[in-house]
Formats: structure tokens, sequence, C-alpha cells
């Protein structure tokens, strides 16, 4: 005869499996050290950033208080120091799992802005500029797109650059510029007028005068990350600030190619912040006397959101592998973030599906970051403009026109 605990233990429920994405386990692969860096990160973006940024999306607004306890983790210089890039990008899909508009203010700030003087700078250009923005005491940007040039730039850029002695004219406008209406400094990127080359500058936007930045409203997506229409009026940029590794449109992609990796990441983190606020939604939610948990056609989604998002770790997790050996193409960046943002729509599909009516509100989370996945899929490069950059590789034959 069964004992008396065990017949109550049979007769209790037994506890639910709390809703985890990192299904094979991708970050058992990390050192100790590592591992320490990702979870104080976690710890950052659950009890800090989680708590309130619903507000601040719906309000189109940064919460600049966070920027003093972001300092404190010392992950400015992530992406310039001497850390694996499993280890960066790890640390992007968390963040992404819990904000994506806040990886998209961290990564443009440590990816974009300080890559290109990392990749692209004098070593001058790197220790003047690159220490105080890894304190975070100088936040940079990256303004490339144009309002009227967007996958085209390979093409030509409209913003022009002129060469008068030590100092140069900048003249245009670049859009969708995410954290230009309050940064510091912005990697711009023009064109010579006398080589027709594509050049890179470091501007202060704070001190130079003919340089202005209206943000830009009424976004449905990234509403936290603030965007900005950048105007040059002859701007003057001294010599000493032009990027002296940035000589043509080539050097640019050097910078892209890494940043396109960092979308992946990102992408594959939304993924993941649905997919567990959809399991912990459907074990709460209560439908016909039972969890809609326990129904098959939910458990069927369930399945193929976790699909998705474990097929995503591990393409960008052989990705890094190849970034570390040496051995990442344009193809491979441009290939990973084309196949996560479009397996990114599906999750968060499913998700806002799973959630029924609720879904289409922030509070639970998966509203906020089925808007924000739109953003995602198209910055960076178009998914179409990838998949071209993979067609040549894979054929041989270049269909841009």
């Amino acid at each position: 005869m069964p004992s008396a605990t065990a017949l109550k233990q049979a007769r209790e429920p037994k506890p639910l499996p709390a809703p985890n994405a990192d299904f094979y386990q991708i970050e058992d692969t990390l050192s100790a050290e590592e591992r320490a860096i990702l979870t104080k990160v976690h710890d950052f973006m659950e009890t800090r950033v989680a708590p309130i940024i619903n507000d601040y999306w719906v309000r189109d607004a940064f919460p600049f208080e966070l920027i003093e306890p972001l300092k404190e983790l010392n992950i400015g210089g992530l992406n310039v120091g001497d850390y694996s890039s499993k280890l960066k990008g790890l640390v992007a899909m968390e963040m992404s799992r819990v904000d994506p508009s806040f990886t998209t203010f961290f990564g443009v700030h440590t990816g974009l802005a300080m890559g290109t003087i990392a990749l692209l700078g004098s070593e001058e250009q790197r220790q003047k500029w690159l220490p105080p923005m890894a304190r975070l005491e100088m936040i940079g940007c990256f303004g490339l797109t144009e309002p009227l040039v967007g996958s085209g730039t390979g093409g030509g850029l409209l913003t022009t650059a002129k060469r008068e002695g030590d100092t140069w004219i900048l003249n245009g406008e670049k859009k969708w510029i995410g954290n230009a209406p309050w940064c510091d400094v912005s990697i711009i990127w023009a064109r010579d007028l006398d080589d027709n080359q594509v050049k890179g500058f470091i501007v202060e936007n704070k001190t130079t005068p003919g340089f202005s930045v209206a943000k830009i409203e009424n976004k449905m997506a990234l509403k936290v990350v603030q965007n900005g229409l950048i105007t040059m009026k002859n701007c003057r940029v001294p010599e000493a600030n032009r990027l002296q590794n940035a000589n043509s449109f080539r050097d640019t992609a050097h910078v892209l190619r890494e940043t396109r990796s960092g979308v992946g990441w990102m992408s594959t983190g939304v993924q993941m912040g649905a997919y567990e606020a959809a399991v912990k939604y459907t074990q709460q939610r209560m439908q016909f006397g039972k969890p809609i948990a326990s129904f098959q056609m939910i458990q069927d989604l369930i399945a193929k959101m976790l699909a998705n998002v474990t097929a995503c770790q591990a393409l960008m997790f052989r990705l890094e592998e190849l970034h570390g050996e040496g051995k990442l193409l344009d193809q491979h960046a441009s290939l990973a973030k084309a196949f996560t943002t479009q397996r990114m729509r599906e999750t968060v599909a499913w998700a806002r599906e799973v959630h029924g009516a609720n879904g289409i509100i922030v509070d639970n989370n998966v509203g906020r970051l089925f808007a924000d996945a739109e953003a995602l899929y198209s910055y960076e490069g178009t998914f179409q403009m990838q998949n071209l950059i993979v067609g040549k590789a894979a054929t041989g034959f270049s269909a841009f026109v």
C-alpha cells in the first residue's frame, strides 16, 4: 500500500516548468567570467529596465535615468574590448529579450559609433574618443542612411564633403539615426566631391555650427530609442576628426558586417522574450476550466516558436565561431540577418496570437515586441538586400541594379 505522503504527493499538481528559451543551453558554453557578465546584464534588464520600459515605450521617451546604473555594469567597452564575439552577441540577445529599443541605443553607441572609430580611426583618434565613450560619459550615433538614400548607400551618398585646407565642409541630411537627438558625437559618412569616394567623420554635435537634429515622431516601432533627422549646412569639421582609415564605401561595409551580426542576435533575443511571455501567459490563462497551455493547438504554436528560437541561436552561435576564426564574410552576416529577422516575424506573431486580445496591449510585452520586430526586419539592410548579397555569393552573379 502506498503511504499517505505518497498519495498526497500524487494528488498535488507538479510545479510547472519556468519559461526558458535557452532550450539547447547556449549560455553554458560561456566561461565563468563571461557568464558573470551576462548575469549582470540579465539582472539589470529584469530589475531596472523591465519594470519601466512599457511606460516609456507608450510615451515615445528614453529612460535617461538608466544611464548611470548602466555605467556600473562596466560593459561600455564590450564591443571594442578583448571579449569573445559570442559574449557580445549573447549580451545583445539578453538585452533584446527584455527590450530591443534599449539594445539599439546600446548597440548604436558601442557597436556602430565606437566600433567605427576602433576599426577605422587612427591610434590617436582611438585614444581620444574611445575611453570616454566606453565609460558612457559621451554617447555616439552613426549617420549613414539619408532621406533619399537607404538601401542604395553603396551606389552613392547625397551628403557631401569638400576639403578646404585642414577643414572639411559637410552638407546634407541623415535620417533614422538612433541616439541622434541627444547624443554627443556622430559618425557621419559623406561623399568626397574631389574623388567621389565615401569618407567618415567624427562630428561633435553640440559645438559644430550648422549641425542640427530633429527628433522623428510618431514611430510604431522601437519607440524608446530616439531617432533623428540630421541636417548639415556648411558644417566645418577639422581634418583631425576625419576617420583616417575610412576612404571608401568598402570601409563602411566592414562596420556593417559586424553590426548585421548584432541584429541577428537582437532578433533572436526578441523571439526569446516573446516566447517566454507566451509560455507564461498560456500556463496561467484559463479557458473551459483549464490552462490554455494544455490545448494541442497552443502547444503546437509553442513548439514552433521554440524551434525558431533554437534554430536562430544555433545559427548565430556558428556565425560567431566564424567571426572568432577570422572567417566572417559579408554573405555570412547577411544570411544571419535575413534568416533571424524572418523567423522573428513568425515567432512574435504566434506569441501575439496565443495572447488573443491581450496581445495587442503593451502590458503583456508581446504587443511591444511584435511592433518592434518590424524595425529590426528592415534596419541594417532590408531582407531583400541581404538575400541579394547571399545570392551573389552562392551563384557568382550580381543581381544588384
